[in-house]
């Protein structure tokens, strides 16, 4: 499965089985984790078996259940830090969906666990994303359309494709308040108002990259 299929296959898992991540699996993600993380300064982290995120009342109203792995997104104060854990996670997200895994973006309807994780000073953590085996694979679901997010440019097809990919992210609440804009080769994207909208942002931008072709263009 590559990145493109890896994209559409994906859906929003918030029930797991209680398999465990084979130990192979595991260390792929591990390695992604810290690859990602030397590359852009932050603290993701992989926790597993670890149940009491995911066993509150928040997380029940939420409808999780079985979810003892998930990554912590983790890193310091900064003005573009969420856009940045988005873009990040979303490359986490779609690695597990390659390995067959499930995930889902959460960023209220968990419980802090901190002596699961480390924090360093100036550090926090806003999202978790559980990873696991679904019970399911989850569904699809309503979509804007092209032509609401961005001028379509009949004469550049990467420009749509990479669109059609970013529609295709998780968004907080199905929100998809993002923008694209076309200048030549030049891309710009930006994030509307609303809950979270800087990691949608985030996840969008990683998507239309593999849509488009990372070659095709540059970002504004």
């Amino acid at each position: 499965m590559d990145l493109s299929e890896a994209i559409v296959s994906r859906h929003s898992v918030r029930s797991y089985t209680s398999q465990a991540i084979e130990p192979e699996k595991k260390q792929v993600l591990l390695e992604k984790i810290n690859a990602i993380n030397k590359e852009s300064g932050l603290h993701i982290q992989l926790i597993c078996d670890e149940p009491k995120a995911f066993d509150g009342f928040m997380a029940h109203y939420g409808k999780f259940s079985g979810v003892t792995n998930y990554f912590a997104l983790i890193g310091k104060k900064a003005d573009n830090l969420q856009e940045k854990w988005g873009y990040c996670g979303e490359r986490l997200v779609l690695l597990a969906q390659q390995l067959g895994l499930n995930t889902c973006w959460v960023a209220m309807t968990y419980s802090k666990v901190k002596s699961a994780y480390d924090l360093a000073d100036g550090e926090k953590l806003v999202v978790v994303i559980p990873v696991g085996y679904g019970n399911t694979q989850g569904v699809a679901h309503k979509s804007k359309s092209v032509k609401d997010v961005s001028e379509i440019d009949e004469d550049a097809d990467w420009f749509t494709s990479g669109v059609e990919a970013a529609l295709l992210a998780p968004t907080a609440m199905n929100q998809q308040k993002f923008r694209f804009k076309k200048n030549g080769k030049k891309v710009s994207a930006s994030a509307g108002t609303g809950f979270y909208s800087k990691i949608d942002l985030g996840i969008a931008k990683y998507h239309f990259e593999i849509g488009a072709g990372i070659d095709s263009f540059t970002w504004e």
